[in-house]
């Protein structure tokens, strides 16, 4: 079994994951911000799961928007069990209105969770992996980077793009560490998580209400629409799942991409494509060996 950190995981598809993996028998750290503040509430849910189904699941603080507090959590699981496994990059931010009521800052404050929250955590965990010439790094995209782009989501769209593309680089990058890459795309699940619900909103009221003259409405549209679109049977823990077989497929044999997408966004169909290209081109230029991962 296999120690695994997922962060963001006080709620939606992080602690549904945590659980998931707890339940499967993994050691699991769910990693949230402020673990003895707002969210102790589910730091005491995490303890209650893990009593009632005999699991290993723990919380630890952790605050992607900190490169201090990264390292420290790192250092406290390697402290306990000597090895990180596997890290699940889960933690990000939706925002919701029109692009340009955004100030540039409020747009930066997206990427820093989505994107640079990203880097934080792998300067700190990437190093352990390294030196053990072992590992895991999965991370739970968005269908948005290559499907149905709806307007009124383009912050949250353009940062996932860009962890996106910076998963794809990482991958061949660590491939002759033995560590391995798995992007787990999801496409839209408007209930069973509280993305829409906790989404923020631009500071910019002016802009906000010159675009709901010409767009009234326009986001309570795109998730109607949205909702309409997934089969009445679409369960958000299907994504969770999906990681666990991720995790519980021998190293070595894992798929780089997996999608969960109830709505079929398309977002598959262009990253076969996508996958296929970076494949080919790889070959191409005699770098086919940083397409799976060994020592």
């Amino acid at each position: 079994m296999s120690v695994v950190l997922i962060t963001g995981a006080s709620s939606g598809f992080g602690a549904l994951t945590a659980r998931a993996l707890a339940r499967a028998g993994h050691t699991v750290y769910a990693s949230m911000r402020a673990t003895a503040g707002r969210n102790a509430p589910a730091v005491a849910e995490a303890a209650a799961f893990a009593r009632e189904n005999n699991a290993d699941l723990r919380t630890i603080d952790l605050d992607v928007q900190s490169q201090e507090s990264a390292d420290a959590a790192i250092a406290a699981i390697v402290a306990e069990h000597g090895a990180l496994d596997v890290l699940v990059h889960n933690a990000g931010h939706m925002v919701t209105g029109p692009a340009e009521a955004f100030t540039p800052e409020e747009i930066a404050h997206v990427y820093d969770i989505n994107v640079l929250g990203t880097q934080r955590v792998n300067r700190a965990a990437l190093p352990v992996m390294r030196a053990r010439r072992d590992g895991l790094v999965v991370w739970i995209g968005s269908s948005s980077t290559k499907g149905g782009t709806p307007p009124y989501l383009a912050p949250y769209f353009a940062a996932k793009a860009g962890m996106d593309a910076l998963a794809v680089s990482y991958a061949a990058e660590l491939a002759r560490f033995n560590i391995e890459t798995s992007i787990v795309v999801p496409g839209s699940f408007t209930s069973g998580t509280n993305h829409f619900a906790h989404s923020g909103r631009p500071a910019d009221e002016e802009t906000v209400k010159a675009y709901e003259q010409r767009y009234a409405g326009l986001m309570e549209q795109v998730s109607r629409r949205l909702a309409e679109l997934a089969p009445a049977d679409a369960d958000v823990a299907e994504v969770a799942a999906a990681v666990v077989r991720v995790v519980d497929t021998p190293h070595g044999k894992r798929p780089f991409r997996v999608h969960i997408d109830p709505a079929d966004d398309g977002s598959e169909v262009v990253s076969v494509v996508a996958d296929r290209i970076r494949t080919e081109f790889l070959t191409r230029i005699g770098l086919a060996d940083l397409l799976h991962p060994h020592d």
